[in-house]
């Protein structure tokens, strides 16, 4: 009974994982215009994301703009870019292995560990996509405080860190617990 509940509990963790990994993947908010002036008065708030830059204009009217050119990006974006591609992938991949090992799990009175070879394998397949995640979104949010707190850079180009890399924090926390349940088996 416990097995079947941890299992469950790994799905679902996993599943929330998944989508949290595709949301962080698509958000424009990974880096966020930061106001460290005393201005108190804020008329545009500028969103930097994998795939597009984004203004917000008095909260009122939102632009977005893709990225032109594939090769005029900076080499770290394109590799972020390519992680979280494979970090979807393999989350989707994983989660399906998932639901096939609980699905097809069978335990006898003759083998009463009788856990599929897909509960493992989405176990380890979590794990390596919660690294995934895990690269780019916390050497984006060390960049953003290292380049916060350096005095050299100007206060307009300093940025704060925006909410896709919170939810991909929180995706790898749920992807690493997901793939601990399914390897503990």
């Amino acid at each position: 009974m416990a097995c079947c509940v941890l299992q469950i509990t790994g799905l679902i963790f996993g599943g929330v994982g998944m989508v949290g990994t595709l949301a962080a993947t698509v958000m424009p908010q990974w880096r966020v215009s930061a106001y460290a002036d005393g201005n108190i008065v804020v008329f545009e708030t500028i969103w930097e994301g994998l795939w597009m830059d984004c203004i917000s204009q008095l909260g009122i009217r939102l632009q977005c703009k893709f990225y032109d050119s594939v090769l005029a990006l900076p080499p770290p974006l394109e590799v972020f870019r390519a992680l979280m591609c494979i970090a979807v992938v393999l989350s989707i991949i994983s989660f399906l292995m998932a639901i096939a090992g609980v699905k097809y799990t069978h335990r006898t009175k003759e083998d009463p560990h009788g856990i599929s070879i897909f509960i493992l394998a989405s176990g380890v397949a979590f794990l390596l996509t919660s690294i995934l995640v895990l690269i780019p979104v916390s050497w984006t949010g060390g960049s953003i405080v290292r380049d916060f707190y350096d005095p050299k850079v100007p206060v307009p180009l300093k940025r704060e860190l925006g909410a896709a890399l919170y939810v991909g924090w929180v995706s790898t926390a749920l992807l690493i617990a997901a793939g601990a349940m399914y390897c503990s088996f």
